[in-house]
C-alpha cells in the first residue's frame, strides 16, 4: 500500500478527514523551510504538500506568489527541493510528501528523469496544476514507471463526464478544488460542497480532498464532515510571512496554528 493510501486510510480509521497542510519548499531558505516542515508533520499533518517555487505560479493567489518569490530569491533550486524532501523522508518515514507543481518545472527537466529523481528523493505524489488529463500522457508513464501516485484537480465548473476522465486519470487522490479562481485565505467556504464530493465519488473510489479557501478551525470542520481530505495552505504560508527573520517565531506559530485546525478534522 502506498503512503498517500495509508495515510487517508488511518484518518478513516481514527473517524477524522487527513489533514494535508501545504508549504512552499524553501520558503524563505532552506533552513527554515526545513524547520517548517519538521514542525507541521511534528504536528500531525497527514499528508505535506509541498510547492515547488515557480516564477509563474498561474493557480496560486498573492500568498502563495510571494511565498515562490522568497523562496527563489532564498537560493531555493530543483536540486534543493529534492534535497529537503530527503531529509523530511529520514525524519518521518510515513508521511506522504506530494509535489504541488507546473508542468515546465518537469518537462525542462525531462519528465522521466525528473519523476525518477523525485521518486528517489523519497516524494509519493505529484500534482501537475497545469496539466489536464489528456495532455498528462508521459508523466502519467513515468508515474507508473517508477511508482509515483498522480493527483489531478477537479473544479466547481468541472462537468460529470469531464470528472470521469480525471479521476481515470488520477491513482492518489482527487483534489476537489471549492471555489474558482486561485488560493488564498476567505471568510467563509464554499457552500456546495457536500454535492461536489458525491459528484466526484460517482466516478471513483480513490479519496477526495478538499482545499482553496480553508484557514479557520471552523471551516477545516465543515469540509471534513463531507471530504475524506481537508487542504490548508495559504493560513499555513502567512505563518512564515508574519514572522520572517525570526525562525522560532515562524515554528511557534505554525505548532499553534497546526495543533488548533486539525481539531476541526474529527467528525
Amino acid at each position: 500500500m502506498s503512503r498517500i493510501a495509508a495515510a487517508f486510510q488511518r484518518a478513516q480509521a481514527q473517524n477524522r478527514a487527513a489533514f494535508v497542510a501545504y508549504l512552499c519548499a524553501g520558503d524563505p531558505d532552506f533552513d527554515t523551510s526545513l524547520a517548517a516542515c519538521r514542525t507541521l508533520l511534528a504536528g500531525g499533518v497527514d499528508v505535506l504538500e509541498l510547492g515547488v517555487p515557480f516564477s509563474d505560479p498561474l493557480a496560486d493567489g498573492l500568498t502563495n506568489q510571494l511565498a515562490a518569490q522568497r523562496a527563489l530569491e532564498g537560493g531555493m533550486t530543483a536540486a534543493k527541493v529534492f534535497e529537503l524532501v530527503r531529509r523530511v523522508r529520514a525524519e518521518f518515514p510515513e508521511v506522504p510528501v506530494v509535489f504541488y507543481t507546473y508542468y515546465n518545472l518537469v518537462f525542462a527537466n525531462g519528465v522521466d528523469a525528473y519523476v525518477k529523481a523525485a521518486k528517489a528523493a523519497g516524494v509519493d505524489g505529484l500534482l501537475t496544476l497545469d496539466l489536464p488529463p489528456e495532455e498528462a500522457g508521459d508523466i502519467m508513464t513515468a508515474c507508473r514507471t517508477h511508482g509515483v501516485e498522480t493527483v489531478f484537480i477537479v473544479a466547481p465548473t468541472t462537468p460529470d463526464a469531464r470528472i470521469a476522465k480525471i479521476a481515470a486519470a488520477a491513482t492518489g487522490f482527487i483534489y476537489y478544488v471549492s471555489r474558482e479562481g486561485v488560493t488564498g485565505v476567505r471568510d467563509q467556504v464554499a457552500a456546495n460542497i457536500p454535492e461536489a464530493v458525491a459528484r466526484i465519488k460517482a466516478h471513483t473510489r480513490l479519496p477526495v480532498a478538499v482545499g482553496f479557501g480553508i484557514s479557520t478551525r471552523a471551516q477545516v470542520a465543515q469540509v471534513a464532515a463531507h471530504a475524506d481530505g481537508v487542504v490548508v495552505g495559504s493560513v499555513l504560508v502567512n505563518c512564515i510571512k508574519e514572522n520572517l527573520g525570526a525562525p522560532a517565531k515562524i515554528t511557534a506559530r505554525l505548532a499553534a496554528v497546526t495543533a488548533d485546525l486539525t481539531v476541526g478534522t474529527r467528525r
